[in-house]
């Protein structure tokens, strides 16, 4: 999602722990990487390397931009975003903030996922988009239901067992 997409929206809501993790991203970025490539560049002008041909300066510098836009976009997204609290989080039906346990009824095994805003999606860690299919899927579904989507392995279904907080 870029910026533009980002700033036009609505106020984005986040889970604590999302919240956190962006705000250790852009400390990461701001403390560590931007010194870490300054540094690189200093050694390049140190060294003498500051040619035409340097290719390691260009791959430096790309880094740069891409850690720059990345700290501009986590700044945008952290200043308009809101943290959702218990009051949010319904149980009747999953939501934004939902912990749902789902059961693939095609396949019969179960796990649990938290249906968050797309800017902490991370598929590593269970988080799910809401704009996802699936996020997409699940919304207003209530324990008991089962729903269906199309994903690139084809059409699942999916029967909510658990919504929690």
């Amino acid at each position: 999602m870029d910026e533009l997409e980002i700033e036009q929206s609505e106020p984005v809501l986040l889970t604590q722990a999302g919240m956190d993790r962006l705000k250790a991203e852009l400390s990461r970025l701001t403390i560590h990487k931007r010194a870490e490539i300054a540094e690189r560049i200093r050694d390049s002008k140190d060294h003498g390397e500051f040619s035409e041909d340097n290719n390691e300066l260009d791959e430096v510098k790309v880094e740069q931009a891409i850690v720059e836009s990345r700290i501009s976009e986590l700044k945008t997204i952290l200043s308009g975003a809101g943290v959702l609290s218990d009051d949010d989080i319904s149980t009747d039906h999953v939501g934004l903030g939902s912990l749902v346990t789902v059961t693939d009824t095609q396949r019969g095994f179960d796990f649990t996922v938290r249906i968050v805003a797309s800017v902490e999606a991370d598929a590593d860690l269970d988080l799910i988009s809401e704009e996802s299919p699936m996020g997409q899927a699940l919304d207003g579904a209530r324990v008991g239901e089962t729903v269906t989507f199309e994903a690139p392995a084809g059409t699942i279904n999916y029967r909510v067992d658990k919504i929690a907080k």
